[in-house]
C-alpha cells in the first residue's frame, strides 16, 4: 500500500471517529492533536475520557465500518475536501475512501486524558503493531504543546498572523531560543553524569536534523568543559559482498547486520579503557574499507558522540554498560495544526525537509526523493521507531516557522512534477499542505539553525 493510500485509509477512519464522537458527546469538541506511534492522539476539549467511554467509541466506530457507510467528497475553494456522510459535513486535508467497509484494521487505546486511534502498521497493512505506551514520546509532545499554549499559538493561522504583522523576526528568535535552551539543558544533564557517561548515542528518523543537533550539542558540551569526539557508524559497514540482502534481493544497508558489530564493540570497549584503536574508513565507491584507518584515543575528559539510525538499538553494543551511555532521540514533532480535525503530519514535514535538502545538496530531484520515501519509511519503522523509548531524553527538532520558510523552495520543486509521474498525487497534496503557510523571508534565520541543514548556509559541516 502506497503512502498516499495509507493516508486516505487513515483519513477515512478519522472521519468515522469524528461522526461517532459527535453522536456520543454532542456538546464536546474532539481534537486530533498529533501522531503517536502508528496512530493519532485524540482528546475532548473539556472532558477526561474513561476507559469505558473509549471502549464505547471503538464499538460504535466498528459498527460504522460494518455498515459500509458511503462517503462523498469534493475539493472546495478553501483547498480542503468537503466530505459528506450520515448527514454530516466535515472538511479534510486528504480525500477519504468512497466507502467505509474496508476499514477493518484499527484499535482505540485509552491514553488519559484522551485516547489513541491506532492504525495498521505501514509495513504490514493488515496487522496492528503491539502497543507499548510511548511515555517519553508523549511527554515530549506534551512539553511542546504547553509551550505553544503559553505563547497562544495553536493553529497555522496564528503563525501566519504574526508573519503578516511583521513579527517574523520575533517568531524566529523565539523558536531558535527554545532549541538552544533545550540543547543546553541536555548538555547540562550529561555534564552532571560525566563521571559515568563515556558515550552519547543519537538517533532519529530521516531529516530530523540529527547532524546539526549533534554539532550544537557538542558546542554546549565544550562550554561545560567536556571534549566531544565524533565516531561515525558509517565507517563500520561490512564489505559490499558481506552485506545482507532484503526481501527483494537488494543490499539492505539499513539492517543492523550491515555493520561489523564485533569490530565496533571491540573498538568502543578499547577506547573506554583508554587504549588506542585504528578505526576503519569506509570507501563507499568501492564498497569496502580503505587500507589505512584513523588512529583514535579517548582521553578521560573526552566523550564519544555517535549518530546513526541504529544508535538506540540495544543490540548495537550489548557488551557495554548501559550506565556508560546517554541516548538521545531526535525527531521533528511538528504540532501546529490547520484546525481541530486536520493536523499537519510530522512525517510530511520531514518529507518536505528532505525534498528541499536532496535538491540543494545531493543533486536529487523531487521525483527520486518521493520514490525513495517508501523505503526510507520502512527502514524507520523497522530500525528506529521501535527503540525510541530507549532514549534518556528526546529532542523535538521542529520549528514553528519552518513550513513557512520551506514553502517557496518546496513549491518550486513540487510544481515541476507532471501529472504522468507516479508521485503526482503526493506532490499535489504536499502543495496543498504548503498553501496554508504564509511564506517567510529566510535571510534572518541563524546560520546555526537546524533548518539551515536543509536550506543551506549552515555554520556546521552538514
Amino acid at each position: 500500500m502506497s503512502d498516499y493510500s495509507i493516508r486516505r485509509y487513515r483519513q477515512s477512519l478519522i472521519l468515522g471517529l469524528i461522526g461517532v464522537v459527535k453522536k456520543l458527546f454532542p456538546s464536546e469538541q474532539l481534537k486530533i492533536t498529533h501522531s503517536i506511534l502508528d496512530g493519532v492522539y485524540c482528546e475532548l476539549d473539556d472532558s477526561i475520557l474513561s476507559s469505558r467511554e473509549v471502549a464505547k467509541i471503538e464499538e460504535d466506530l466498528k459498527r460504522w465500518v460494518d455498515a459500509d457507510q458511503a462517503i462523498s467528497y469534493e475539493k472546495g475553494p478553501d483547498r480542503l475536501y468537503h466530505c459528506s456522510f450520515d448527514s454530516l459535513e466535515i472538511k479534510t486535508i486528504y480525500p477519504p475512501l468512497e466507502r467505509a467497509g474496508s476499514l477493518k484494521y484499527f484499535q482505540l487505546i485509552h491514553f488519559p486524558p484522551g485516547f489513541i486511534l491506532l492504525f495498521p502498521n505501514a509495513n504490514h497493512p493488515e496487522t496492528l503493531a503491539p502497543f507499548v505506551p510511548p511515555e517519553k514520546l508523549s511527554a515530549t509532545f506534551s512539553e511542546t504543546q504547553r509551550w505553544l499554549e503559553n505563547l497562544h499559538l495553536a493553529k497555522v493561522q496564528d503563525v501566519n498572523s504574526i508573519i503578516s504583522a511583521d513579527g517574523s523576526q520575533d517568531l524566529i528568535c523565539l523558536a531558535e531560543a527554545l532549541h538552544e535552551k533545550k540543547i543546553s539543558s541536555i548538555a547540562d544533564r550529561i555534564f552532571e553524569q560525566r563521571c559515568n557517561i563515556r558515550l552519547i548515542l543519537i538517533s532519529g528518523p530521516s531529516s530530523s536534523g540529527k547532524t546539526t543537533f549533534a554539532q550544537r550539542l557538542s558546542t554546549q558540551l565544550r562550554v561545560n568543559g567536556l571534549r566531544p569526539l565524533a565516531l561515525s557508524l558509517d565507517n563500520y559497514f561490512l564489505s559490499r559482498d558481506e552485506t545482507p540482502l532484503d526481501a527483494n534481493g537488494q543490499y539492505d544497508f539499513e539492517s543492523l547486520n550491515a555493520l561489523d558489530l564485533p569490530l565496533l564493540a571491540a573498538h568502543l570497549n578499547a577506547l573506554i579503557r583508554g587504549e588506542n584503536v585504528e578505526t576503519p574508513i569506509y570507501d563507499f565507491v568501492n564498497g569496502r574499507r580503505s587500507p589505512v584507518g584513523k588512529s583514535m584515543h579517548l582521553s578521560s575528559d573526552e566523550i564519544l558522540v555517535i549518530e546513526g539510525i541504529h544508535a538506540l538499538n540495544p543490540c548495537l553494543v550489548p557488551s557495554l554498560d548501559r550506565n556508560q551511555m546517554f541516548k538521545i532521540y531526535v525527531s521533528a514533532l511538528f504540532e501546529l495544526n490547520i484546525d481541530n480535525y486536520n493536523r499537519v503530519p510530522t512525517t510530511e514535514v520531514r518529507l518536505i525537509r528532505r525534498i528541499v535538502r536532496d535538491n540543494q545538496f545531493r543533486g536529487i530531484n523531487p521525483e527520486r526523493t518521493l520514490g525513495q520515501w517508501e523505503s526510507v519509511r520502512r527502514g524507520e519503522n523497522n530500525n528506529i521507531f521501535p527503540y525510541q523509548e530507549e532514549a534518556d531524553v528526546m529532542f523535538n527538532s521542529s520549528l514553528l516557522y519552518e513550513l513557512n520558510a520551506l514553502r517557496p523552495y518546496a513549491e518550486q520543486l513540487l510544481g515541476s512534477i507532471t501529472p504522468d509521474c507516479a508521485y503526482y498525487k503526493t506532490a499535489t497534496h504536499l502543495l496543498t499542505l504548503l498553501s496554508f503557510f504564509s511564506p517567510l523571508d529566510v535571510s534572518t534565520i541563524p546560520f546555526t539553525s537546524i533548518l539551515r541543514e536543509f536550506l543551506g548556509g549552515s555554520t556546521y559541516n552538514v
